[in-house]
């Protein structure tokens, strides 16, 4: 599928590198607890305002992932659910629900380390984030230390599968 990616000038490689570092240390968290490693930031200017991981398994809810945790955040954070002004993180490519919260959140600009070839919305499966007919498309970077984001997920459902 191809996949239109944007080339943010206003934010070097260097600055996505350093808040995808974050997102990878969220997701180092849900991994520490048994969940499936995927972490997420959300930053406004030069702070992140809104952190999460993958939670379902723990919380035994569906909706519990890190992009969803991480805008609940931001939004608790600046008292406002429009986040018009933030850019999210996230070590893998955002599913159809979170794609959906995020395009419902307004924010402008999603940065992403690894794809997701089985539910994938934001350019693999679908580009839910950027599909026209909705009143809000968010600008989708790919690839960011998706070297390390892919990594962690292989070695972790690796290991769970050595486990069963």
């Amino acid at each position: 599928m191809n996949h239109p990616v944007a080339q943010d000038k206003t934010v070097d490689k260097s600055v996505h590198e350093r808040w995808m570092k974050e997102a990878i240390a969220e997701a180092k968290r849900a991994e520490d607890i048994g969940e499936v490693p995927i972490g997420a930031v959300i930053v406004r200017g030069d702070e992140i305002i809104g952190r999460g991981y993958n939670l379902r398994e723990t919380t035994q809810d569906a909706t519990a992932h890190a992009e969803i945790v991480a805008i609940r955040e931001a939004s608790q954070q600046i008292g406002a659910w429009r986040l018009l002004d933030c850019r999210l993180y996230v070590t893998l490519e955002p599913c159809p629900m979170c794609a959906g919260a995020i395009v419902q959140s307004r924010i402008p600009q999603v940065i992403y380390g690894t794809r997701d070839p089985k539910a994938g919305c934001a350019g693999t499966l679908m580009n839910l984030l950027q599909e026209s007919r909705f009143n809000h498309q968010t600008e989708v970077i790919e690839d960011v230390l998706q070297e390390e984001c892919s990594t962690m997920l292989t070695q972790f459902f690796r290991k769970l599968r050595g486990k069963s």
